[in-house]
């Protein structure tokens, strides 16, 4: 990332600095940190000193927090109502991402924004939970016949869903990658290791592991970046969170072997550490499956660093753009084979602006 970036990482990884932020520091800090989407984040580690902090910064940061409750508030409205939806579904029905931090009240959710609420369910019970989402008022925008082979043949989910009156976005998920995927994982550990919810008995959440791995999976599996570095900073949460445990740091590294999830877990690892400082055991890194080797880790690094800056442009670097479009090509080449992938893109480059 670019200099002009710095304070904002700085305050990320050391939130006590932001005590002593000018106001001219505060006003780069500030744009770059809503660009990211991590205007709450920032709100919600300075709460413990908001008043050594400029009033009119200080606004902007609680107005980020006051969204994220009411975000927050919502989901728990909402997964009451898919709770009576959902009620028939034989086996777990999981959170995934930002729905499980806010159900669960994890540490991302403090001052975190999200758009959707993910689920989890059997692949077996896929076809179920459509219809019973379907005759509560769930509707899928409208999709040629190549997007809806794309989804219920390739992909890990099915088609995004609309409540009909409440507008509420949903993704239906039966697997964390797409059914074409190079890399394969099971879906049937995660969901079988899942934890029940004791506020909303119909759903669970990932085990520790698993969130960390999931939310790994995504980052580095997914091609848009405009969000990146606040996935990456979800990560930062859970690790220290969880890490304070010893025995976390063996489990995450035997459930990423397991789940054969070691790449993106060894991505996570790195970029967490590098640009949050996140505390993570050396052993880890030096142990963790699939490391990358030199060579490829240097490309990888030329890649991942500068779209991790993409969010804005005082933060961009001068090869954040065309890092962020060959990331978004590698997403695509990891989740489908060449004989589906350059029709694919073609159609994509080619299709009209709806």
């Amino acid at each position: 990332m670019r200099p002009a970036c710095g304070a904002f990482l700085h305050a990320l990884r050391e939130p006590a600095v932001m005590a002593g932020f000018d106001t001219q520091i505060w006003d780069h800090v500030i744009r770059q940190a809503r660009a990211a989407g991590l205007l709450g984040r920032l709100g919600a580690l300075a709460s413990g000193f908001s008043e050594r902090l400029p009033e009119a910064v200080w606004r902007h940061l609680e107005a980020a927090l006051t969204l994220a409750e009411q975000q927050r508030r919502a989901v728990h409205w909402e997964l009451g109502q898919l709770s009576r939806t959902l009620a028939s579904i034989e086996g777990p029905v999981v959170l995934l991402k930002g729905a499980a931090y806010a159900a669960a009240d994890l540490p991302p959710a403090a001052g975190r924004i999200f758009t959707d609420i993910d689920l989890l369910v059997p692949q077996a019970q896929l076809g179920t939970a459509e219809l019973a989402l379907r005759l509560d008022g769930w509707f899928t925008s409208a999709h040629d016949a190549y997007d809806l082979r794309y989804y219920r043949e390739w992909m890990h989910e099915l088609p995004p869903m609309r409540h009909i009156r409440r507008q509420t976005l949903l993704d239906l998920h039966h697997n964390i990658l797409p059914e074409t995927s190079r890399r394969k994982t099971q879906p049937a550990l995660i969901l079988a290791a899942a934890l029940p919810l004791a506020e909303f008995p119909r759903f669970s959440i990932p085990e520790p592991a698993d969130q960390v791995l999931h939310s790994a999976t995504h980052l580095f599996h997914e091609g848009e970046w405009q969000h990146g570095l606040r996935d990456l900073a979800d990560i930062d949460a859970l690790l220290r969170a969880y890490g304070a445990d010893a025995a976390f740091w063996p489990r995450l590294l035997a459930r990423a072997a397991t789940l054969n999830l070691g790449r993106p877990l060894y991505y996570a690892l790195r970029y967490a550490r590098h640009l949050l400082r996140t505390p993570i055991p050396e052993e880890a890194i030096a142990t963790c499956p699939e490391r990358s080797g030199s060579v490829s880790g240097a490309v990888m690094d030329a890649l991942f660093l500068p779209a991790f800056a993409s969010a804005h442009a005082e933060c961009r670097a001068a090869f954040s753009g065309i890092a962020s479009f060959l990331l978004y090509v590698r997403s695509h080449w990891l989740r489908m084979p060449v004989h589906l992938l350059i029709p694919h893109l073609l159609r994509k480059a080619f299709k009209p602006v709806e």
